[in-house]
Protein backbone atom coordinates (compact mmCIF):
# COMPACT_ATOMS: atom_id res chain seq x y z
CA UNK A 1 0.00 0.00 0.00
CA UNK A 2 1.51 3.34 -1.13
CA UNK A 3 1.63 6.40 1.09
CA UNK A 4 -1.95 7.74 1.08
CA UNK A 5 -2.92 11.38 0.84
CA UNK A 6 -6.31 10.76 2.46
CA UNK A 7 -7.43 8.53 5.32
CA UNK A 8 -11.13 7.84 5.80
CA UNK A 9 -12.03 6.57 9.28
CA UNK A 10 -15.26 4.61 9.77
CA UNK A 11 -16.30 3.15 13.16
CA UNK A 12 -18.56 0.12 12.81
CA UNK A 13 -20.85 -1.34 15.45
CA UNK A 14 -23.52 -3.88 14.46
CA UNK A 15 -23.89 -2.50 10.94
CA UNK A 16 -24.05 -5.73 8.92
CA UNK A 17 -27.34 -4.76 7.24
CA UNK A 18 -25.92 -1.60 5.68
CA UNK A 19 -22.23 -2.29 5.10
CA UNK A 20 -22.58 -3.48 1.50
CA UNK A 21 -24.50 -0.32 0.60
CA UNK A 22 -21.69 1.66 2.21
CA UNK A 23 -19.05 -0.18 0.17
CA UNK A 24 -21.00 0.32 -3.06
CA UNK A 25 -20.98 4.09 -2.62
CA UNK A 26 -17.79 4.74 -0.66
CA UNK A 27 -15.15 3.14 -2.89
CA UNK A 28 -16.40 4.67 -6.18
CA UNK A 29 -16.60 8.09 -4.50
CA UNK A 30 -13.00 7.84 -3.29
CA UNK A 31 -11.72 6.37 -6.56
CA UNK A 32 -13.24 9.37 -8.36
CA UNK A 33 -11.07 11.76 -6.32
CA UNK A 34 -7.98 10.57 -8.17
CA UNK A 35 -5.73 10.56 -5.09
CA UNK A 36 -4.10 7.83 -3.04
CA UNK A 37 -6.31 6.94 -0.09
CA UNK A 38 -6.84 4.39 2.65
CA UNK A 39 -9.97 3.43 4.53
CA UNK A 40 -9.67 2.36 8.17
CA UNK A 41 -12.70 0.48 9.43
CA UNK A 42 -12.82 -0.02 13.19
CA UNK A 43 -15.04 -2.87 14.30
CA UNK A 44 -16.09 -1.75 17.78
CA UNK A 45 -16.93 -5.15 19.26
CA UNK A 46 -19.89 -5.84 16.97
CA UNK A 47 -22.08 -8.77 17.96
CA UNK A 48 -23.36 -9.40 14.43
CA UNK A 49 -21.42 -10.35 11.27
CA UNK A 50 -19.94 -6.91 10.75
CA UNK A 51 -16.38 -8.12 11.42
CA UNK A 52 -16.69 -10.95 8.92
CA UNK A 53 -18.11 -8.61 6.26
CA UNK A 54 -15.24 -6.19 6.83
CA UNK A 55 -12.76 -9.06 6.49
CA UNK A 56 -14.31 -10.05 3.17
CA UNK A 57 -14.13 -6.47 1.96
CA UNK A 58 -10.47 -6.43 2.90
CA UNK A 59 -9.99 -9.47 0.67
CA UNK A 60 -11.59 -7.58 -2.22
CA UNK A 61 -9.68 -4.28 -1.78
CA UNK A 62 -6.55 -4.97 0.29
CA UNK A 63 -4.73 -2.14 -1.49
CA UNK A 64 -6.76 0.59 0.22
CA UNK A 65 -8.56 -1.19 3.08
CA UNK A 66 -7.42 -1.62 6.67
CA UNK A 67 -9.51 -3.10 9.46
CA UNK A 68 -9.01 -2.66 13.19
CA UNK A 69 -10.79 -5.20 15.37
CA UNK A 70 -11.55 -4.21 18.96
CA UNK A 71 -11.69 -6.93 21.58
CA UNK A 72 -14.87 -5.40 23.03
CA UNK A 73 -17.16 -2.41 22.63
CA UNK A 74 -15.20 0.69 23.66
CA UNK A 75 -17.35 3.33 22.00
CA UNK A 76 -17.39 5.39 18.84
CA UNK A 77 -14.88 7.99 19.98
CA UNK A 78 -12.33 5.44 21.15
CA UNK A 79 -12.69 3.77 17.75
CA UNK A 80 -11.85 7.08 16.09
CA UNK A 81 -8.90 7.63 18.43
CA UNK A 82 -7.53 4.19 17.53
CA UNK A 83 -7.90 4.89 13.81
CA UNK A 84 -6.18 8.26 14.23
CA UNK A 85 -3.18 6.50 15.74
CA UNK A 86 -3.01 4.15 12.75
CA UNK A 87 -3.73 6.77 10.08
CA UNK A 88 -0.93 7.77 7.72
CA UNK A 89 -2.33 10.51 5.49
CA UNK A 90 -2.09 14.28 5.86
CA UNK A 91 -5.87 14.54 5.53
CA UNK A 92 -8.16 12.48 7.75
CA UNK A 93 -11.94 12.33 7.41
CA UNK A 94 -14.32 10.59 9.79
CA UNK A 95 -17.57 9.13 8.50
CA UNK A 96 -20.33 7.10 10.12
CA UNK A 97 -21.22 3.73 8.59
CA UNK A 98 -24.97 4.40 8.41
CA UNK A 99 -24.83 6.43 5.15
CA UNK A 100 -26.69 9.37 6.66
CA UNK A 101 -23.84 11.50 5.36
CA UNK A 102 -23.26 10.89 1.63
CA UNK A 103 -19.75 9.56 0.88
CA UNK A 104 -19.95 11.50 -2.39
CA UNK A 105 -19.40 14.70 -0.38
CA UNK A 106 -15.99 13.63 0.92
CA UNK A 107 -14.44 15.58 -1.94
CA UNK A 108 -15.84 18.83 -0.54
CA UNK A 109 -14.07 18.26 2.79
CA UNK A 110 -10.86 17.37 0.94
CA UNK A 111 -11.09 20.63 -0.99
CA UNK A 112 -11.43 22.65 2.23
CA UNK A 113 -8.45 20.90 3.81
CA UNK A 114 -6.39 21.63 0.71
CA UNK A 115 -7.29 25.32 1.04
CA UNK A 116 -5.45 25.36 4.35
CA UNK A 117 -8.21 24.77 6.89
CA UNK A 118 -7.06 22.29 9.53
CA UNK A 119 -10.51 21.45 10.92
CA UNK A 120 -13.58 21.08 8.72
CA UNK A 121 -16.81 20.79 10.68
CA UNK A 122 -20.12 20.01 9.04
CA UNK A 123 -23.72 21.09 9.51
CA UNK A 124 -26.42 18.69 8.39
CA UNK A 125 -28.72 20.24 5.81
CA UNK A 126 -32.40 19.20 6.13
CA UNK A 127 -31.74 16.72 8.93
CA UNK A 128 -33.64 13.47 8.59
CA UNK A 129 -34.19 13.13 12.35
CA UNK A 130 -37.24 13.51 14.56
CA UNK A 131 -38.32 17.03 15.57
CA UNK A 132 -37.60 16.23 19.22
CA UNK A 133 -34.04 15.18 18.41
CA UNK A 134 -33.41 18.32 16.33
CA UNK A 135 -34.70 20.70 19.01
CA UNK A 136 -32.91 18.82 21.79
CA UNK A 137 -29.69 19.05 19.77
CA UNK A 138 -30.08 22.82 19.40
CA UNK A 139 -30.69 23.23 23.11
CA UNK A 140 -27.62 21.18 24.00
CA UNK A 141 -25.54 23.14 21.51
CA UNK A 142 -26.50 26.41 23.19
CA UNK A 143 -25.73 25.04 26.66
CA UNK A 144 -22.36 23.71 25.49
CA UNK A 145 -21.40 27.01 23.88
CA UNK A 146 -22.21 28.83 27.13
CA UNK A 147 -20.15 26.46 29.28
CA UNK A 148 -17.18 25.85 26.96
CA UNK A 149 -15.17 27.76 24.37
CA UNK A 150 -16.03 25.17 21.75
CA UNK A 151 -18.19 26.47 18.91
CA UNK A 152 -19.60 23.52 16.98
CA UNK A 153 -22.90 24.20 15.27
CA UNK A 154 -23.86 20.55 14.75
CA UNK A 155 -22.01 18.39 17.24
CA UNK A 156 -24.00 15.26 16.34
CA UNK A 157 -22.52 15.08 12.85
CA UNK A 158 -19.32 13.01 12.82
CA UNK A 159 -18.62 13.69 9.14
CA UNK A 160 -15.56 15.91 9.65
CA UNK A 161 -12.14 16.60 8.23
CA UNK A 162 -8.85 16.98 10.11
CA UNK A 163 -5.39 18.03 9.01
CA UNK A 164 -2.39 16.01 10.16
CA UNK A 165 -1.28 18.61 12.72
CA UNK A 166 -4.65 18.35 14.51
CA UNK A 167 -4.62 14.54 14.35
CA UNK A 168 -1.15 14.45 15.89
CA UNK A 169 -2.26 16.71 18.74
CA UNK A 170 -5.28 14.48 19.39
CA UNK A 171 -2.98 11.44 19.39
CA UNK A 172 -0.82 13.14 22.02
CA UNK A 173 -3.79 13.26 24.39
CA UNK A 174 -4.42 10.30 26.67
CA UNK A 175 -7.86 10.98 28.05
CA UNK A 176 -10.03 8.06 29.11
CA UNK A 177 -13.22 9.63 27.85
CA UNK A 178 -13.45 12.40 25.30
CA UNK A 179 -15.45 13.85 22.42
CA UNK A 180 -13.16 13.80 19.39
CA UNK A 181 -14.63 16.74 17.37
CA UNK A 182 -14.49 19.00 20.42
CA UNK A 183 -10.99 17.88 21.37
CA UNK A 184 -9.76 18.44 17.82
CA UNK A 185 -11.42 21.86 17.70
CA UNK A 186 -9.35 23.01 20.69
CA UNK A 187 -6.16 22.38 18.66
CA UNK A 188 -7.34 23.81 15.34
CA UNK A 189 -5.73 27.05 14.20
CA UNK A 190 -8.00 27.58 11.21
CA UNK A 191 -11.38 25.85 11.63
CA UNK A 192 -14.32 26.12 9.25
CA UNK A 193 -17.83 24.68 8.94
CA UNK A 194 -19.72 23.74 5.79
CA UNK A 195 -23.19 22.39 5.10
CA UNK A 196 -23.52 18.80 3.94
CA UNK A 197 -26.40 16.59 2.92
CA UNK A 198 -28.18 14.30 5.33
CA UNK A 199 -30.09 11.18 4.37
CA UNK A 200 -32.24 8.69 6.18
CA UNK A 201 -30.39 5.81 7.73
CA UNK A 202 -29.77 3.14 5.07
CA UNK A 203 -30.37 0.18 7.40
CA UNK A 204 -30.46 -0.75 11.06
CA UNK A 205 -31.12 1.69 13.87
CA UNK A 206 -29.26 4.42 15.71
CA UNK A 207 -26.80 3.23 18.35
CA UNK A 208 -27.44 6.37 20.42
CA UNK A 209 -30.39 6.07 22.75
CA UNK A 210 -31.85 9.15 24.47
CA UNK A 211 -29.88 8.26 27.62
CA UNK A 212 -26.68 7.83 25.58
CA UNK A 213 -27.15 11.29 24.09
CA UNK A 214 -27.59 12.79 27.55
CA UNK A 215 -24.46 11.03 28.77
CA UNK A 216 -22.52 12.15 25.72
CA UNK A 217 -23.41 15.80 26.23
CA UNK A 218 -22.80 15.62 29.97
CA UNK A 219 -19.36 14.15 29.28
CA UNK A 220 -18.73 16.87 26.72
CA UNK A 221 -19.44 19.68 29.16
CA UNK A 222 -17.51 18.18 32.07
CA UNK A 223 -14.56 17.17 29.88
CA UNK A 224 -13.89 20.65 28.53
CA UNK A 225 -15.05 23.05 31.23
CA UNK A 226 -15.38 23.59 34.99
CA UNK A 227 -18.19 26.10 34.45
CA UNK A 228 -20.83 23.59 35.68
CA UNK A 229 -19.01 23.39 39.02
CA UNK A 230 -18.83 27.16 39.19
CA UNK A 231 -22.55 27.42 38.45
CA UNK A 232 -23.36 24.99 41.25
CA UNK A 233 -21.27 27.08 43.63
CA UNK A 234 -23.10 30.22 42.47
CA UNK A 235 -26.49 28.55 42.96
CA UNK A 236 -25.42 27.49 46.44
CA UNK A 237 -24.47 31.06 47.34
CA UNK A 238 -27.73 32.45 45.94
CA UNK A 239 -29.80 29.91 47.87
CA UNK A 240 -27.89 30.75 51.02
CA UNK A 241 -28.56 34.45 50.50
CA UNK A 242 -32.25 33.84 49.83
CA UNK A 243 -32.50 31.62 52.91
CA UNK A 244 -30.92 34.29 55.13
CA UNK A 245 -33.17 37.00 53.67
CA UNK A 246 -36.24 34.81 54.22
CA UNK A 247 -35.20 34.13 57.82
CA UNK A 248 -34.76 37.86 58.46
CA UNK A 249 -38.21 38.58 57.00
CA UNK A 250 -39.81 35.91 59.20
CA UNK A 251 -38.12 37.31 62.33
CA UNK A 252 -39.21 40.85 61.50
CA UNK A 253 -42.80 39.73 60.92
CA UNK A 254 -42.81 37.95 64.26
CA UNK A 255 -41.59 41.08 65.99
CA UNK A 256 -43.93 43.44 64.17
CA UNK A 257 -47.10 41.34 63.92
CA UNK A 258 -46.48 38.89 66.76
CA UNK A 259 -47.24 36.02 64.44
CA UNK A 260 -46.38 34.53 61.14
CA UNK A 261 -47.85 35.81 57.94
CA UNK A 262 -49.90 33.33 55.93
CA UNK A 263 -48.29 34.76 52.83
CA UNK A 264 -44.86 33.60 53.86
CA UNK A 265 -46.13 30.09 54.46
CA UNK A 266 -47.73 30.08 51.02
CA UNK A 267 -44.59 31.24 49.24
CA UNK A 268 -42.06 29.43 51.43
CA UNK A 269 -43.88 26.22 52.20
CA UNK A 270 -41.34 24.16 54.10
CA UNK A 271 -42.03 20.85 52.39
CA UNK A 272 -41.73 22.29 48.89
CA UNK A 273 -38.61 24.20 49.85
CA UNK A 274 -37.07 21.06 51.36
CA UNK A 275 -37.75 19.07 48.20
CA UNK A 276 -36.21 21.82 46.10
CA UNK A 277 -33.11 22.11 48.25
CA UNK A 278 -32.74 18.32 48.35
CA UNK A 279 -32.84 18.24 44.55
CA UNK A 280 -30.18 20.94 44.35
CA UNK A 281 -27.96 19.05 46.80
CA UNK A 282 -28.34 15.75 44.93
CA UNK A 283 -27.63 17.41 41.59
CA UNK A 284 -24.56 19.10 43.05
CA UNK A 285 -23.27 15.83 44.47
CA UNK A 286 -23.86 14.12 41.14
CA UNK A 287 -21.96 16.82 39.28
CA UNK A 288 -19.05 16.71 41.69
CA UNK A 289 -19.12 12.93 41.46
CA UNK A 290 -18.88 13.18 37.67
CA UNK A 291 -15.65 15.15 37.93
CA UNK A 292 -14.26 12.87 40.65
CA UNK A 293 -15.23 9.83 38.58
CA UNK A 294 -13.35 11.16 35.57
CA UNK A 295 -10.27 11.65 37.75
CA UNK A 296 -10.65 8.13 39.12
CA UNK A 297 -10.88 6.63 35.64
CA UNK A 298 -7.85 8.58 34.50
CA UNK A 299 -5.54 7.69 37.38
CA UNK A 300 -6.18 3.94 37.03
CA UNK A 301 -4.14 3.98 33.80
CA UNK A 302 -6.16 1.20 32.22
CA UNK A 303 -6.10 0.78 28.42
CA UNK A 304 -8.59 3.05 26.69
CA UNK A 305 -9.22 0.27 24.20
CA UNK A 306 -7.76 -3.10 23.24
CA UNK A 307 -7.09 -3.85 19.58
CA UNK A 308 -7.53 -7.57 19.09
CA UNK A 309 -6.14 -7.60 15.56
CA UNK A 310 -5.34 -5.52 12.51
CA UNK A 311 -5.98 -6.40 8.88
CA UNK A 312 -3.75 -4.60 6.43
CA UNK A 313 -1.85 -5.39 3.28
CA UNK A 314 0.70 -8.13 4.01
CA UNK A 315 -1.38 -10.29 6.37
CA UNK A 316 -1.15 -13.95 5.38
CA UNK A 317 -3.92 -15.66 7.27
CA UNK A 318 -7.48 -14.42 7.05
CA UNK A 319 -10.71 -15.82 8.46
CA UNK A 320 -13.42 -17.28 6.29
CA UNK A 321 -16.23 -14.88 5.38
CA UNK A 322 -18.61 -16.73 7.72
CA UNK A 323 -16.28 -16.50 10.70
CA UNK A 324 -17.36 -14.47 13.73
CA UNK A 325 -13.69 -13.61 14.31
CA UNK A 326 -13.67 -15.01 17.79
CA UNK A 327 -10.09 -16.25 17.60
CA UNK A 328 -7.54 -13.43 17.74
CA UNK A 329 -4.73 -15.73 16.56
CA UNK A 330 -6.16 -15.52 13.05
CA UNK A 331 -4.67 -12.05 12.68
CA UNK A 332 -1.48 -10.22 13.33
CA UNK A 333 -1.70 -9.23 16.97
CA UNK A 334 -1.54 -5.60 17.98
CA UNK A 335 -0.53 -4.42 21.42
CA UNK A 336 -3.35 -2.77 23.39
CA UNK A 337 -3.31 0.98 23.62
CA UNK A 338 -2.07 2.21 27.00
CA UNK A 339 -1.92 5.69 28.39
CA UNK A 340 1.24 7.24 29.70
CA UNK A 341 1.73 6.94 33.44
Amino acid sequence: MSQPQLTVVIPVYNEEAGLQRLFDRLYPALDALGIAYEIIFVNDGSRDRSAAILAEQFRLRPDVTRVLLFAANFGQHMAIMAAFEHSRADMVITLDADLQNPPEEIGRLVAMLREGYDYVGTIRRQRQDSAFRRYASRLINRIREKTTRIHITDQGCMFRGYARNVVEMVNACHEVSTFVPALAYTFARRPVEIEVGHEERAAGESKYSFYSLIRLNFDLMTAFSVVPLQLVSLIGMLLSAVSVATYVIVILERLLTRGLSDGIYVVWDRDILNFFLTGVVLFSLGLIGEYVGRIYQQVRHRPRYVVEALLESGDRTLPSPDSTLSAPTTFRAVQPNRRNS
